[in-house]
């Protein structure tokens, strides 16, 4: 079983398990519904939902919604065992927890979403970090350097090769990386979003001092669609920029070294 099976698979699992968390939970209350009140019974599901929405499956978040507001139906209001609902106030309970089961879900989703981006960034900061740290050593050769930085730039945009080469591009309408992050094509912009990186050309991304071009990665992604976020590719152009501050500051000159990426 490959990755991608085994990540529907589990997928799959938790989806069921969260639909199945409500069930069970409304069939427990059931025993005890004469003594417990709506307000508690709805808390109670609501908590379930607030479960499933934390694994960060949208799926299983909807299904527990959904399954708290059935089982409520269900168990809970009269008549009892039946899914019709005869009172308007367990009719409107049982649309309220569909409706805050599905806000919850989307909140939390975007909690989690907001998480994984706070520590993106930290990723990133902590990648500009080590470079410069690499920067720093004198002892560096450029080769080394233009290498070091490369490998980075090769991991952060997801590229199969990333190659240093003095001087400007020979092809100034080839894709190029742009200090903003865009990606601009004998004039126009791409939607790396939306179609990700080229596959059927070399891209430039520039190593400029001030006014001055000292040189440029070759990068190439023609084996996968690769669709780095306008972040990742920002940080991609600040990476070429301290290479370029180190060239600027040493003196040193530097033959192109390829760097490849890990097998798709």
């Amino acid at each position: 079983m490959n990755l991608r099976s085994v990540i529907r698979a589990h997928r799959l699992a938790t989806t069921v398990l969260a639909a199945g968390l409500p069930l069970a939970a409304a069939a427990l209350l059931s025993l005890v519904r004469d003594t417990v009140g709506t307000p508690t019974v709805v808390l109670v599901l609501v908590a379930c939902v607030v479960v499933a929405g934390a694994t960060g499956l949208r799926s299983a978040g909807l299904a527990a919604a959904v399954s708290a507001a059935a089982s409520f139906d269900f168990f809970l209001t009269q008549p009892y065992g039946s899914f019709a609902i005869h009172d308007a106030e367990d009719l409107e309970a049982a649309v309220l927890l569909l409706i805050i089961g599905g806000i919850v879900t989307e909140t939390a989703l975007w909690g989690l979403r907001q998480e994984a981006a706070l520590a993106r960034q930290s990723g990133y900061l902590g990648g500009v970090l080590a470079t410069a740290d690499t920067l720093a050593r004198h002892h560096e050769s450029a080769e080394d350097v233009t290498e070091s930085v490369g490998r980075r730039i090769t991991e952060l945009l997801d590229l199969d090769s990333c190659r240093f080469v003095p001087g400007p591009p020979p092809n100034p309408g080839a894709p190029t990386f742009h200090h903003d992050g865009a990606l601009v094509r004998d004039g126009y912009q791409l939607n790396i979003e939306r179609d990700g990186l080229p596959v059927d050309a070399a891209m430039y991304l520039l190593v400029r001092s001030g006014s001055q071009v000292r040189g440029h990665f070759v990068v190439t992604a023609a084996t996968h669609i690769a669709r780095p976020s306008l972040e990742q590719r920002r940080v991609a152009a600040l990476l070429a920029d301290q290479v370029a501050g180190w060239l600027a500051g040493s003196g040193q000159h530097v033959t192109g070294r390829s760097v490849h990426g890990s097998p798709q």
